[in-house]
């Protein structure tokens, strides 16, 4: 076969680019600014705010925030500042069998006081779900109670007015290309340098400094119940006649000897309400009140109101004696006008004695 040559490839030719006069780049340049507008006064006047070097969940902090402690130790200062009651107890080498009969049988129990809420028609019905129990580092939560009893974040110095790390401080802003330091005072969370600092002092001494000591475990309430904080009582730790352990027949699950030898292991040391620390006869009195605080506060106005009706009876004790003296001794002065006057008309004339 003869050879075959390739088609041939038609040749395109460039052209060259027609260049644009000056006169006709401005008239684009114009039609272009009449179609785009203009920017506003705000974008013209600020300017967007420069970014954090850190997130605003961990800021930087003296302790290296990547350890296990330093996230036990915000883990148990949010516990405390969180947390309205708060039971301690020590226990000495429960198994994990024995943990899980006294949690069933705690979760049991403070069901229970739910249903009898709802009966009655309370709004918090629902309490048994948040309060829980584990175990705690005695050393880290000794550490996170002193920060959360002596350190006050609301003294601590205010930031300086152009901060590199401020969302406030504008871009335009001549400021130092530096990287926050740990150190400076106004970071004050509860990992702080100024945390740290203003609980060194080993003259700070708390309540329940001298029971920190030893395996712990905290049973923590979401809010002040003292009809859950029986239930939890009679469970843990049951001391009849005011906190009597479940009986068998309504309970049996509690009497066994799993659950027994855990109940046994625990110890009730105290306890913490309202930032105030209560013993156990305080505990006691606490879980011993009727109705709850609802029926404290009945308690209450009906104390306040008796004192008020009794001071009120005192002020006007001298007011109504005044009155009744003053309106005693004018009846008795009308009388001794028209006494005189009323016998002579209405006593009849006597007549001559008739001889016998």
């Amino acid at each position: 076969m003869p050879p075959q040559l390739p088609p041939s490839v038609p040749r395109i030719r460039l052209q060259p680019r027609a260049r644009k006069s000056p006169l006709q780049k401005c008239r684009y340049a114009t039609a272009v600014a009449a179609i785009t507008p203009a920017p506003s006064i705000e974008k013209l006047t600020t300017s967007v705010p420069p970014l954090a070097r850190y997130p605003p969940s961990q800021p930087p902090s003296h302790r290296p925030p990547e350890f296990r402690k330093s996230q036990l130790h915000r883990q148990y200062t949010s516990l405390l500042r969180s947390t309205p009651l708060m039971l301690l107890f020590q226990h000495n080498n429960l198994k994990s069998v024995e943990w899980m009969g006294i949690r069933r049988e705690l979760t049991t129990a403070l069901r229970k006081v739910d249903g009898s809420r709802a009966a009655e028609g309370r709004g918090d019905a629902d309490l048994a779900e948040g309060i829980k129990v584990q175990i705690i580092q005695t050393g880290l939560f000794a550490a996170a109670l002193r920060v959360v009893e002596y350190f006050r974040p609301d003294l601590q110095p205010q930031a300086q007015s152009h901060h590199p790390s401020d969302p406030a401080t504008q871009s335009s802003k001549s400021i130092p290309n530096v990287r926050p330091s740990p150190d400076e005072p106004t970071f004050s969370h509860g990992l702080s340098r100024a945390a740290h600092d203003a609980v060194m002092n080993k003259k700070l001494t708390h309540a329940l400094t001298p029971l920190l000591s030893g395996p712990l475990v905290a049973v923590t309430f979401p809010t002040v119940s003292p009809q859950h904080l029986k239930a939890v009582l009679s469970i843990l730790s049951p001391s009849p006649p005011d906190f009597p352990a479940p009986s068998r027949r309504l309970n049996p699950g509690y009497h066994d000897r799993t659950v027994q030898s855990g109940i046994q292991k625990l110890l009730l040391l105290a306890t913490r309400v309202e930032g105030k620390v209560f013993d156990v006869e305080g505990t006691k009195w606490v879980g011993s009140i009727e109705g709850g605080l609802d029926g404290l506060r009945e308690q209450v106005v009906a104390m306040l109101s008796s004192v008020g009706a009794g001071l009120t009876n005192t002020l006007e004790s001298a007011g109504r004696s005044l009155y009744l003296t003053v309106e005693g001794r004018r009846g008795m002065l009308e009388v001794e006008q028209k006494g005189p006057q009323d016998g002579s008309e209405g006593t009849p004339k006597e007549g001559p004695s008739k001889a016998p």
